[in-house]
């Protein structure tokens, strides 16, 4: 008996050990699996609140592009109100936006606003000589150029047509058409990053540390900030009237026209010489050669044209745009460009018309610049950055509205995320910590300086 109690005794003895280590292998699986599932919650929680963030990123970005389009609707036409609208730190919702703006003059700070397009070059309209002043341009690309918009096969100097494409690795033609964005030079025989873009790869305006390529403590520029494929207008007056045909013989309308500026002892004398001196290249043209005093052709600058289509094609606006795009008008100087830069802002300067120009240049210089200015604007750029309001998720997009219709319609809308944070990083430290930009002082510092 003493034998069997012996065995019973050890035999639960060592169930009772096996029943613990079972229970504690049944506890730390458990516990690891608690661990994991806190573990996944936790990635969970996260990964919702970064797409939360990403949402309401995107939705400032929205709000963002509808606060440009109703800008542009306000302008009407001009360029520098819009310029003037505040575009740094504006809230929406409990997010902010930042509109970019390249201001290449300073490019140790940020400078925020609407741009205007036609203070660009259009890349589709003007010749390979003006081209060739774009910052970084050379005579290959500025050839191929000229050779990827026009419609025949030929090759320019210095150019590619289908010969040259259809040899490459990844062969494909000559468009022999119109560009449709600036980014497609990335196509055209001679373009690289370093031409189109410069040092300023993220495209911010400002010098980054990892963009000084030659140590000169400078911003150099690519010929992206200064090229454009959107820029036209209608070729009517400022408040949307037909305008009069110069070179249209027999014209009551000029007539009229000139009747109401001109005294009488002149006018017949300014018809004469409005019949013998046809054709006019333009309105600058006209006011040589017919002997309008300055008063009187300013009257009517806005009121004639040599065109009869009904838009004119990829002119610069002479009161937005910066020194290196007047520094591609055909026979200027550096001395023309000065004085055309600071005539512009003076008190007496009538800006709703070209006339002012005439009175700057010598009359040679005038004419041949006269093809190509305006002073109007109907298509806009934007670069717009949003954030949320923790700093977890910001956007950056560049869009383009085209005004020309009355109604302003975004025409292009590329995602620049990618490019990362393009602004100061201080931003997002203050909103991942809970800090708004307002009481960080971030707010105001942007806002001034835009």
């Amino acid at each position: 008996m003493e034998v069997e109690d012996a065995e019973v005794k050890k035999d639960h003895e060592n169930r009772s050990g096996t029943i613990l280590i079972t229970a504690m292998w049944v506890v730390l699986v458990l516990a690891g699996l608690a661990l994991v599932l806190a573990r996944s919650m936790r990635e969970e929680a996260t990964a919702s609140a970064n797409h939360c963030s990403a949402i309401q990123a995107q939705a400032v970005a929205q709000g963002a592009a509808q606060f440009v389009l109703a800008q542009v609707a306000l302008a009407d036409g001009e360029a520098l109100d819009v310029l003037e609208v505040p575009c740094a730190a504006r809230q929406v919702g409990e997010g902010y936006f930042w509109i970019l703006h390249s201001n290449l003059d300073e490019d140790t700070s940020y400078s925020y606003g609407i741009t205007d397009e036609a203070a660009k070059i259009n890349i589709n309209y003007v010749p390979a000589d003006m081209l060739l002043n774009l910052p970084r341009m050379t005579s290959d690309l500025a050839d191929s150029i000229e050779d990827w918009r026009d419609t025949d096969s030929d090759v320019s100097p210095s150019g590619a047509e289908d010969e040259y494409y259809l040899l490459l690795p990844k062969p494909y033609y000559c468009k022999n058409d119109r560009f449709e964005t600036v980014e497609e030079l990335f196509l055209v025989n001679g373009a690289t990053e370093e031409i189109i873009y410069g040092e300023d790869r993220n495209l911010n305006g400002v010098l980054d540390e990892n963009e000084d390529d030659n140590a000169d403590g400078r911003l150099d520029p690519g010929l992206y900030d200064y090229a454009t494929v959107y820029s036209r207008e209608p070729n009517v007056t400022e408040t949307g009237e037909d305008r009069v045909n110069v070179n249209e013989r027999g014209s009551q309308e000029l007539s009229q026209l000139l009747r109401g500026v001109v005294p009488e002892d002149r006018y017949f004398q300014v018809m004469d010489r409005v019949r013998s001196r046809r054709p006019f290249r333009n309105a600058v043209d006209f006011y040589f050669k017919t002997g309008l005093q300055p008063s009187e052709f300013e009257q009517i600058a806005d009121r004639i044209t040599t065109s009869d289509d009904e838009r004119l094609e990829g002119r610069i606006n002479i009161n937005t745009a910066p020194r290196e795009v007047f520094m591609c008008l055909p026979g200027l100087d550096e001395s023309d460009v000065e004085a055309l830069l600071s005539n512009r802002n003076e008190d007496d300067t009538d800006s709703g018309t070209i006339a002012w120009v005439a009175d700057v240049l010598e009359p040679e210089k005038a004419v041949e610049v006269g093809d190509y200015i305006t002073t109007r604007s109907y298509q806009f750029s934007a670069d717009i950055v949003s954030v949320s309001r923790d700093g977890r998720a910001f956007k950056r997009f560049r869009l383009v509205v085209d005004a020309i219709s009355g109604i302003p319609r975004i025409v292009y809308w590329k995602d620049l995320t990618h490019a990362g944070w393009p602004l100061d990083p201080e931003i997002l430290s203050c909103l991942r910590s809970g800090v708004s930009l307002e009481e960080a002082g971030l707010a105001t510092i942007e806002e001034r300086q835009s």
